[in-house]
């Protein structure tokens, strides 16, 4: 697979694109890429998947409070592994936010060969929004570009999009979000120096942060993950909220417990994998009733992690 550059030009009629922002990289976005392919291979043509650098809404609305799903060098990556031909990072401007949807087809024919544009069963592009597949369709016929629609993919409840990936995270429902993207939803950042009242507890806490502002965090609560630091994949249970039992509710925090370990691992890189939600965060009586709470999460905690494990395999 080759990745390029946006000031590269591909030979006229060559390709059989799509484009997206594919946040998240979930299965409807596998469904769409693999009919991708196949459409290019029937006629002998190279697939390429055009992805934005950042999303529209961030640069047209400046909405502090949108986030994404995962970061870009994972959503390169995630593209990568489905096995398009050819990939483009293009950035997402205002000048180009600007054109119609007809504009937008005559650019991508002309500046990387597109013949076919394979759009996914929702999909709009150009500023254009009220504008239909089937005007898609007129305008390809004008310029010489076949429109196709790829087909969608069903989900548990209704089809998989991004938006209703992050609305499933943002509840805390992280297994009906691992149902829509073929793996577990994750986090990374670094363990940093934290308030140091777990260990008193019998529950030491690596507290994580640097964690990219751009990205979604699940709701406030407990949750079963696995975690990646220091060259290991470690059992734990983490808690994001603001530690209402412990310091009054005046700072949000990520803080994991590792299971059976007990290294030191300040400063190092870390990634949550979330399997699976445990409960909501409240406020507890006192700290005995919060060793209780914390001995029944991990228990349940590690039975859950255990079965995700066993039937990974």
């Amino acid at each position: 697979m080759r990745v390029l550059a946006e000031t590269d030009r591909l030979p006229v009629g060559s390709t059989v694109a799509t484009i997206g922002m594919f946040d998240g990289v979930h299965r409807g976005h596998a469904t769409l890429v693999n009919f991708l392919k196949q459409q290019a291979a029937a006629q002998g043509k190279q697939s390429l998947v055009i992805t934005f650098l950042s999303h529209p809404r961030q640069v047209l609305s400046n909405d502090p409070s949108f986030k994404l799903i995962m970061p870009l060098e994972d959503r390169l990556a995630e593209l990568e592994a489905l096995g398009p031909d050819l990939l483009l990072p293009l950035e997402f401007t205002p000048e180009l936010a600007a054109l119609d949807s007809a504009q937008f087809i005559e650019l991508l024919r002309d500046r990387y060969g597109m013949s076919m544009l394979v759009a996914g069963y929702n999909h709009r592009f150009g500023h254009d929004k009220g504008e239909t597949f089937e005007d898609y369709c007129r305008h390809g016929e004008r310029l010489g570009v076949t429109l196709v629609k790829a087909p969608e993919y069903l989900g548990r409840y209704a089809p998989v999009s991004s938006t209703i990936v992050r609305g499933l995270i943002a509840a805390g429902r992280v297994v009906d979000a691992m149902h829509c993207m073929g793996r577990p939803f994750m986090l990374k950042g670094k363990v940093v120096h934290g308030f140091r009242n777990g260990r008193g507890l019998g529950f030491p806490t690596a507290n994580v942060g640097e964690i990219n502002p751009e990205l979604l965090l699940p709701h406030n609560g407990a949750y079963a993950v696995l975690a990646h630091v220091a060259g290991q994949c470690l059992q734990g249970m983490t808690n994001i909220g603001r530690r209402p039992t412990l310091d009054n509710g005046t700072r949000l925090s990520i803080e994991v417990n590792l299971f059976d370990f007990d290294d030191d691992i300040y400063g190092k890189d870390i990634m949550l994998e979330f399997i699976s939600f445990l409960r909501l965060e409240f406020k507890m009586c006192g700290l005995e009733e919060l060793k209780r709470q914390l001995t029944k999460d991990r228990d349940n905690a590690k039975a859950i992690l255990n079965e995700y494990l066993t039937t990974k395999q």
